[in-house]
């Protein structure tokens, strides 16, 4: 699955099955190379979903047992939400220094949330050479 698929999906209550806020950005730790949360829009319940409160993440929609999953940003994800730590659009890197081409998209495990590859207009990088996230740019392991 990609990132751009994700954008505005609904996340559901399993409880209510009521909307309890749309996907506006998924949180990765490149430390771990994967999606560790969500940050949310259109809630009252908070603003954060950690990846490992996500019960399913479906076609459709993603499923939480309850709004209470909902939460304002915890500390340990402060440092990897916002601007500066989204990968799309950004410069790719090697450890090298030399540039691959601009992060059209991220492609992710829907059951793990793994990140499987970085998407370039022209190719792919494996998610597995992931090293960090900047401001200016993201980095990868030189192949």
């Amino acid at each position: 699955m990609r990132f751009s698929e994700t954008v505005g999906r609904q996340v559901v209550s399993a409880t209510t099955a009521a909307t309890v806020g749309k996907i506006d950005e998924l949180v990765i730790d490149p430390r771990v190379r994967s999606v560790v949360g969500m940050t949310l829009k259109k809630t009252d319940h908070g603003d954060t979903l950690r990846w490992s409160d996500v019960d399913a993440f479906g076609v459709d929609a993603v499923i939480v047992s309850g709004a209470e999953k909902l939460t304002e940003t915890p500390p340990d994800l402060v440092g990897l939400c916002g601007k500066d730590h989204r990968a799309l659009g950004k410069r790719l890197l090697d450890t090298n220094g030399d540039e691959l081409g601009r992060v059209d998209d991220v492609e992710f495990d829907p059951r793990s949330g793994d990140v499987t590859a970085l998407v370039l207009a022209d190719g792919r990088v494996p998610g597995t050479r992931l090293v960090g996230i900047g401001s200016y740019a993201v980095v990868v392991q030189h192949d």
